[in-house]
Parts: structure tokens; C-alpha cells; sequence
């Protein structure tokens, strides 16, 4: 392995571990510090710590592997989460920053929800931390997965230890930097790692594409055209819409659903430093986003290009970026391609894992623990909370044959379907009732939960699989309807007094 490779990844893995104990001494002496950053995150650092957060490693592996394989139709993945996004900006976030704060100052999701609805506070917030905590070991394992995938491609034959695989060796690697810098320094470390690997990642997918087609080996855009037009089906790999049925459109477009229930991104929306400052972030972001997206689909179009002009054998599609990487770039800047994929994996686990955190500590711990613990002894169970989520991720990561994809869209469906319709009606509607928040949360899960295990989502009746988020979505949001108008409410919502 070339030295300009370590040199570039270890400047990477030092500049994250520099913010973790920087943040340390700024901005964990109290919960709120801790696990919010004192609500005090500038727009452009809130905007790319969502991103970043969302993105992870299915940005650079999962969604550029579809591509690779079945064109762009795969694409709409990423048009549904960018208008989703958008919406998730315009409709949570102004309003979950200023009711965070009002409903009794609630640093976490489950404690807002438990404010908002004191007639099922505990049961809110016991029922709302399990989903949190179970979904999120399943997401942060996906993570987790990209990075022993990056070292096993990477590294083959060269970085083992103790015994472990190339693949076995990425994961605990991964894992034991995230946690150092997010145990150490909190919310505000994650946010500053957040940003600047978000910056990585927009450079890395930028620079990948204009590489691919004008570098060694490529022709340009021309010349891949041509190339694609060798595959079997070249007008359906190049089409948006050839062979696609409406379901498989519908279960595309539908990740965007799942923004509004992701616990890890929307606790920015909660950090923001104003509710004034959330227009300027959500522009940030949303370029920020639409860059990547772009950028990831490019890659993976001209990466066919350029494997099949090259007679390379790409087993493992999910893999075409650390290919690429490697092939066409100097020592030094395939480091620096590493560390983008490093970036986008660890922003997303260190976002995770700091949640996980905050609802086993604050709706676990303080509610039947020790409900007098001080700021020390809550900051240090966080911590702790923190390494015990990261270890059971990895125990669950240690299969190198699992797909990045498949493991986020079961956890993001988890998430859509569970808190999405909850946490848009709790913010916009007055009349729900707690009664309706526990039906829409258990309803959603539990209907995610059947439609996986039954197959639907790979197959419904004889056709297309339905993605699990759509019914559980639906199931959701009806089940809050019926049961709010069917229960009391009286009490529960609060409005803004006015001055």
C-alpha cells in the first residue's frame, strides 16, 4: 500500500479525533451541551451535520451499487429523499425548534413527545426509546459494513489484527475512532465532524465523475455513451422511467417519506441556533445535497462506462467507488477518497450512536434509574451508553457479505413509518391526542416490522415488492387520526403565548 494512502488517511483520522477533544472543552458540561451543542449550531454546521448525518454510506456505496446495476432508474431513490428533505426543512424544522424548547426545554425526541402528550408521557417515552435503540443498532451496523468493505477492498493481504479479516478489522477500526471523538466531545463534536466530512464527501463526489470520463482510460462523455451501448439493454439502463412499474416508482420516491421520522437528523432541527436561522440552513443544505446526489449518480453511470471499456470485473457493485478510487487516482488523493467514504459512514454512526445515547440515557436512566442524577453522572452514562450501542452494531456488522442498501431501507422504513407521521401531526395538528401518538407509533412499527417478515417488500401478490415505508406510513398516520378524534386531548397541546 502506498504511503500517500496512510499519510492521507491518517491526517484524516487525527483532524476527527483534534474536533472530539476540542469539543470536550467546549461543550459537554451539562446534558444540554452534551447532547445539543447548548442549541447553539450556526446554519451552515447544522445544514451539512444533517446531510452528512443522512447521507452515510449508502451515498457512496449503496446507491452508486443500484446504478452500476440496473441504471437510473435506481435513481429516484435519490429524488425522493432530496424533495422529501426539502419538505422536512420547511414543515419539522422551524417548528421542532421553537416546541423542543417550549414543551419543558426536551433534549430528546421521546421527551418532547412525552411533553407534548403528558396524559402518555411514560409510555411515550419508554415505547419511543426502544424503537430508537433497536432501529439504530440495525442502522449503525450498516455503517459499519461500508467500512470493512473500504478496508477489505482496500487494504487486502495488508491490515489484519488478532486473528480478524481485512473486513473484521475495518468495522472495529471504524467503530473505535467513531466512538473516541463521540464519547469524548458529544453533539458538538459529531456536528464539527459532521461538517467537515460533509465538505469530503461533496468534494469526492465531484471530482470522481470529471475523473472517471476525462482521466486514464476514460474518452469522455461521448465515449461512454458509446461503451453503455454495448450493454443488453442500453435505452432501459439509460432510461428514467423503461420497465419501471408504477409500484416500483411509488416504492422509490417513497423513501423520501422517512425524513420526517429520522431521529438523527432531525435533532438538528432542535440545535439550530434560532428558528430565524433555518431558511439560510436549509439552502445550505439542500445544494449541499443535490451536489452529492448528482455527483453519486454520475459516478455510478460512468463507472459502468469505464468498467466495462476496461474489462474490469466488478463483483461487488457496492464496491465501484473504492475501485475507481484506486485505479485512477495518485496515492495521496485515494487517501483522501477513502477518507470521503470514511467520512460518510462515520458522520452517520457518530449521529446515531450519540441519539441511541441520549434516549437510554434520558428516557431510560433519569426515568427509572436515577431520577437525581447530576449533569456529571448523565454526561458519563451517555458515554457509556455510547460504547455499548457501537459493540452490539458491530457484532451484528461481522457478515462482509451484507448489502449496505438492504440493512438502511429496513431501518429507515423502521423510522419512517414509526415517528414520521407522529412527529409532523404532534407539531401541526391540535387535536391529537397521546392516546393517537402511542397507536401511530406502535402501528407503524410493528406494520414495518410484518410487511418485512412476511416478503411483501420483495414480493406483493405475484408482482413487485412494495417498500415496507408506505404501508407503514399510512397505517401510521391513520391510526393517529382515528384514535386522536376517538380519545380526550384536552391539555395537551400548548400555544405560543403571546406578548
Amino acid at each position: 500500500m502506498a504511503i500517500g494512502v496512510w499519510v492521507s488517511l491518517i491526517l484524516y483520522f487525527l483532524l476527527m479525533l483534534a474536533i472530539g477533544f476540542y469539543a470536550l472543552r467546549q461543550s459537554t458540561s451539562s446534558s444540554q451541551q452534551y447532547l445539543l451543542a447548548d442549541r447553539n449550531l450556526n446554519p451552515a454546521v447544522a445544514a451539512l451535520s444533517a446531510g452528512a448525518s443522512d447521507m452515510s454510506g449508502w451515498l457512496l456505496l449503496g446507491l452508486p451499487g443500484a446504478i452500476f446495476i440496473a441504471g437510473l432508474q435506481e435513481a429516484w431513490i435519490g429524488i425522493g429523499l432530496w424533495v422529501g428533505a426539502l419538505i422536512n426543512w420547511i414543515v419539522v424544522a422551524p417548528r421542532l425548534r421553537e416546541q423542543t424548547e417550549r414543551y419543558d426545554n426536551a433534549l430528546t425526541i421521546p421527551a418532547f413527545l412525552a411533553s407534548r402528550f403528558p396524559t402518555q408521557a411514560m409510555a411515550l417515552r419508554v415505547v419511543s426509546a426502544i424503537i430508537i435503540v433497536v432501529f439504530f443498532v440495525v442502522y449503525t451496523s450498516s455503517g459499519l459494513v461500508a467500512g470493512g468493505k473500504l478496508f477489505h477492498m482496500a487494504f487486502s493481504g495488508l491490515f489484519t489484527f488478532g486473528g480478524l479479516s481485512e473486513y473484521q478489522t475495518g468495522v472495529w477500526l471504524t467503530l473505535i475512532i467513531v466512538l473516541i471523538y463521540t464519547s469524548v466531545g458529544g453533539f458538538l463534536a459529531v456536528s464539527l465532524t459532521d461538517f467537515v466530512q460533509g465538505m469530503i464527501m461533496m468534494l469526492a463526489l465531484v471530482l470522481m465523475p470529471i475523473v472517471v470520463l476525462y482521466g486514464h482510460g476514460g474518452g469522455g462523455v461521448s465515449q461512454a455513451t458509446e461503451t453503455l451501448a454495448t450493454i443488453t439493454d442500453p435505452a432501459g439502463y439509460l432510461s428514467w422511467t423503461q420497465g419501471l412499474t408504477f409500484i416500483g416508482w411509488l416504492s422509490a420516491v417513497a423513501w423520501g417519506l422517512g425524513y420526517f421520522g429520522q431521529p438523527h437528523i432531525i435533532v438538528r432541527f432542535m440545535a439550530i441556533r434560532s428558528v430565524k436561522d433555518v431558511p439560510a440552513a436549509r439552502n445550505i443544505g439542500m445544494a449541499w445535497m443535490f451536489i452529492s446526489l448528482f455527483g453519486a449518480i454520475a459516478m455510478a453511470v460512468f463507472g459502468r462506462a469505464y468498467a466495462i471499456r476496461n474489462g474490469l470485473d466488478i463483483k461487488d457493485p457496492e464496491t465501484i467507488f473504492i475501485v475507481l478510487a484506486d485505479l485512477l487516482f495518485s496515492p495521496l488523493i485515494t487517501g483522501f477518497l477513502y477518507a470521503a467514504l470514511l467520512a460518510a459512514v462515520m458522520s452517520t454512526i457518530s449521529s446515531q450512536l450519540l441519539v441511541s445515547s441520549s434516549s437510554l440515557v434520558e428516557d431510560c436512566y433519569r426515568l427509572f434509574m436515577n431520577k437525581q442524577a447530576t449533569e456529571k453522572q448523565s454526561v458519563r452514562v451517555g458515554r457509556i451508553s455510547v460504547i455499548a450501542v457501537g459493540i452490539v452494531a458491530a457484532i451484528i456488522a461481522r457478515d462482509p457479505d451484507a448489502e449496505v442498501l438492504s440493512l438502511v431501507s429496513h431501518a429507515w422504513a423502521g423510522f419512517g413509518a414509526a415517528f414520521g407521521p407522529l412527529v409532523v401531526l404532534a407539531l401541526t395538528w391540535r387535536r391529537m391526542s397521546g392516546a393517537g401518538a402511542i397507536a401511530g407509533l406502535v402501528a407503524g412499527a410493528v406494520t414495518v416490522m410484518i410487511w418485512t417478515g412476511i416478503g411483501w417488500n420483495s414480493s406483493f401478490m405475484g408482482g413487485p415488492g412494495v417498500y415496507e415505508i408506505i404501508p407503514g406510513f399510512i397505517v401510521s398516520w391513520i391510526a393517529i387520526y382515528v384514535v386522536s378524534l376517538m380519545t380526550q386531548s384536552e391539555g395537551e397541546f400548548r400555544a405560543v403565548e403571546r406578548t
